[in-house]
């Protein structure tokens, strides 16, 4: 009876010391995918992905690792130490500050090809009732990403019967479902402009000079190469034949090709006369490597003025962050907030700024 016993208890030692090891090693692998370019080893970003219940396991683990006084728990402290200064990038608990004064507002908005509305199904009724939503936001920038007009619309006028007072840039690219692209809006001076066209790609990145009160900033609008996986779709096609390669092809094309297209706003960043603010649908996961890279030389706006989940996609709330502003330092972030208006798949992000006095030039 005392062998039997003995033989439950150490089997019972055994299987939890195997999960620490297992979920620890995830948990390392979620870290290490925020410096390991994906298009050398793709694979990374699927643990990146898998941070927020790998680290929840973990942290379970480690609650009955001191229960059980398990020679374990100095690994699960250790494992879960970096995610002290890491978990902000997905929940702040912090009351933002409202002592500096807002004098610039930015939001940036996935409006999912005006597709995905719960109220209304009408593409241009959709497209109507998100821009009444962005003008009751009086901002003084507004970016969008996969903004659908019908092909006999004129996009430009459009744009501009709706929003008076605003400098338009845009750029669309013609298809079956209509016209659809990028879309800056600013009624600050734009001083210049541009676009980066990515690869083999619908996916693009517009620039904008924008004066402000006492800088100029170069902002990016980008739309980073998604998955292109409808959760929808999956449940409607579980059991079929050839599934499970066909979703396993698209991820991995998504996140190889992102890199690059990182590479290419990057470059031209290092390139810009003046400081820049990149924003816009990354699809990817703050713990990434296009966070990472896209991160350098400037601050996310969540983690310093956000609240509460940063989570920006609907269908996996509040898991999914992947819709950022990334502000230079001559900027100072006053406030950030989610709105769940339900017109996409996305949730729009909106940022307030107050501005330093800092010369926006680069240092030579």
């Amino acid at each position: 009876m005392a062998s039997e016993k003995k033989k439950r208890h150490w089997l019972s030692r055994l299987s939890f010391g195997t999960l620490s090891l297992v979920f620890s090693g995830l948990l390392l692998l979620s870290y290490l995918s925020m410096i390991i370019d994906p298009a050398k080893a793709w694979f990374f970003t699927l643990f990146g992905l898998l941070y927020i219940p790998v680290l929840l396991v973990v942290g379970v683990l480690f609650i009955l690792s001191l229960i059980r006084r398990s020679h374990m728990r100095g690994l699960l402290l250790i494992m879960l130490l970096p995610s002290v200064f890491l978990f902000g990038k997905y929940y702040q608990f912090r009351k933002p500050s409202d002592e500096l004064p807002a004098t610039l507002k930015v939001v940036s908005y996935n409006v999912g090809l005006f597709a995905h509305g719960d109220d209304e199904k009408d593409p241009l009724a959709l497209a109507d009732s998100v821009c009444d939503w962005l003008r009751k936001a009086d901002a003084d920038i507004l970016c969008l990403q996969e903004f659908c007009l019908p092909n006999n619309v004129d996009f430009g006028s459009w744009l501009k019967q709706r929003f008076p007072g605003y400098h338009i840039d845009y750029y669309a690219l013609s298809g079956p479902i209509g016209q659809f692209g990028n879309v800056t809006l600013s009624r600050r001076p734009v001083l210049g402009k541009g676009r980066i066209n990515f690869e083999k790609s619908t996916n693009m990145a517009l620039w904008s000079d924008v004066q402000l009160d006492s800088s100029v900033v170069r902002l990016y609008n980008c739309h980073f190469e998604s998955y292109n996986i409808s959760l929808s779709g999956l449940v409607k096609k579980a059991g079929e034949e050839g599934l499970v390669e066909e979703t396993g092809q698209k991820m991995r094309r998504s996140i190889t090709e992102r890199p690059k297209q990182v590479a290419e706003v990057m470059r031209d960043v290092d390139a810009a006369p003046v400081r820049s603010v990149v924003l816009g649908d990354f699809n990817d996961n703050p713990l990434s490597y296009t966070c990472f890279r896209l991160l350098r030389g400037r601050k996310d706006s969540f983690v310093s003025a956000g609240k509460g989940f940063g989570a920006t996609y609907r269908s996996l709330w509040p898991l999914l962050r992947i819709d950022y502003i990334l502000y230079p330092k001559d900027l100072a972030a006053v406030s950030y907030k989610v709105d769940k208006v339900k017109y996409s798949d996305h949730y729009p992000i909106t940022a307030t700024y107050y501005e330093t006095g800092r010369d926006s030039r680069r240092s030579p």
